[in-house]
């Protein structure tokens, strides 16, 4: 079976910084394409940082020089370092895997097979 279970999420004042982890079980983490994507009330979900296989990391223009994805095959674990967080970054976050490599498509929800329960991020101005 397998599970995506994130952490690391809190609240924090503008200017601040978290670490999110993304723990994953039940799932060959090499080799696929993974990513974080946030959902705040009544928006759509936003993809924030994916990861394809060779490593090269690929950002949304909002999170472009503040965040920083990047993954530990020996833990299977997925990060994302977040610096000069802003009130508009508040959100929940999400962990997502798929099969397949990202070909491109590391933005789209729908490429991914398998999602996290989600660690909610709450930046105060």
């Amino acid at each position: 079976q397998v599970q995506l279970v994130e952490s690391g999420g809190g609240s924090v004042q503008s200017g601040g910084s978290l670490r999110l982890s993304c723990a994953v079980s039940g799932y060959t983490f090499t080799n696929r394409c993974m990513a974080w994507f946030r959902q705040a009330p009544g928006n759509e979900r936003e993809a924030v940082a994916g990861i394809d296989t060779d490593g090269r990391p690929r950002y949304g223009d909002s999170v472009v020089g503040r965040f920083t994805i990047s993954r530990d095959n020996a833990k299977n674990t997925l990060y994302l370092q977040m610096n000069s967080l802003k009130p508009e970054d508040t959100a929940m976050y999400y962990c997502a895997a798929a099969y397949d490599f990202c070909r491109g498509s590391w933005s789209k929800p729908i490429i991914y097979d398998y999602w996290g329960q989600g660690t909610q991020v709450t930046v105060s101005s």
